[in-house]
């Protein structure tokens, strides 16, 4: 005759808990890259390893006419966006701890799971571009009496490379975001936005630039320069998918194994559209 299965005290750990179906939220930093970067790409990748062609648009010469007409090539450029990076989470949800917590457990991981994926693609992303901006403005310790001249002066140098009003971003850091918060740039109409100058990351609109607050930021290894970034949609390309998403049986332990995989990639298009702008603190 079998062993009666084991009961609590005689090998397996169950303990007199009662546990609450309510969560604890967590925090999360704001992300920010549907904003500043154009994903128009993203449908056409496959998996890690692969990469889209991106063709320029022809530029076309104007000529004076003086009686003859003369036919250029076009222009065949392209670049291409390669989808080289990849990232994956795993967790396993035992059966004995999913039946004493009573919580969706396996759902409110993978949400976790894809919020900290995004976090993560986001300092990767904001760390791997603000290099590649044509312009990069001199180094600044930000006060409130030049913050605005940071702005416009980013604004300027977009100017002079002929780049559209329509679309313009800044990111910036907590600490300047406060500061201008803290100025005279605190009126909303000032900022350009009638309903609140602060909202999920979106601090408001300054001379033209979409102002976002973000803690993801390329920081130097001494903490002391913060790495800015402005520019429009069409400086950066980025792409990313989910290609797999699956529970399996573990075979150590009686419980399932949770897992996914993220390939994406990203790829500086037009640096004339960006504008690095290091800053510090007083």
């Amino acid at each position: 005759m079998a062993a009666p299965f084991p009961s609590a005290g005689t090998g397996l750990n169950f303990v007199p808990v009662v546990w609450s179906k309510k969560l604890n939220l967590r925090l999360y930093a704001t992300t920010v890259l549907a904003h500043i970067t154009n994903t128009k790409y993203e449908g056409e990748i496959t998996g890690q390893g692969s990469s889209v062609e991106i063709r320029e648009k022809p530029s076309v010469i104007v000529s004076d006419y003086t009686g003859t007409v003369s036919y250029a090539e076009l222009d065949d450029a392209k670049q291409t966006l390669v989808i080289d990076k990849a990232k994956h989470y795993a967790f396993k949800v035992d059966d004995i701890l999913e039946v004493q917590s009573n919580i969706e457990l396996q759902n409110n991981a993978i949400d976790d799971a894809t919020n900290n994926m995004r976090i993560s693609i986001d300092k990767d992303v904001l760390s791997g571009t603000y290099t590649d901006a044509t312009t990069s403005l001199a180094s600044t310790v930000v006060t409130k009496a030049n913050i605005l001249e940071l702005i416009t002066s980013a604004g300027q140098a977009l100017d002079e490379l002929n780049v559209a009003s329509d679309g313009r971003f800044l990111v910036l850091p907590p600490w300047i975001c406060k500061m201008i918060k803290d100025s005279d740039l605190r009126d909303a109409s000032i900022a350009g936005d009638s309903t609140s100058i602060l909202r999920n990351g979106r601090v408001g609109i300054i001379d033209r630039f979409t102002i976002f607050m973000s803690n993801l930021l390329n920081v130097t290894a001494t903490g002391t320069i913060w790495n800015c970034i402005a520019g429009t949609k069409d400086g950066i390309s980025f792409a990313s998918q989910y290609i797999k998403t699956e529970t399996l049986r573990l075979e150590s332990t009686f419980g399932d194994g949770v897992r996914g995989l993220n390939v994406y990639g990203y790829k500086t298009v037009h640096p004339d559209s960006l504008v690095h702008i290091p800053t510090t603190k007083a």
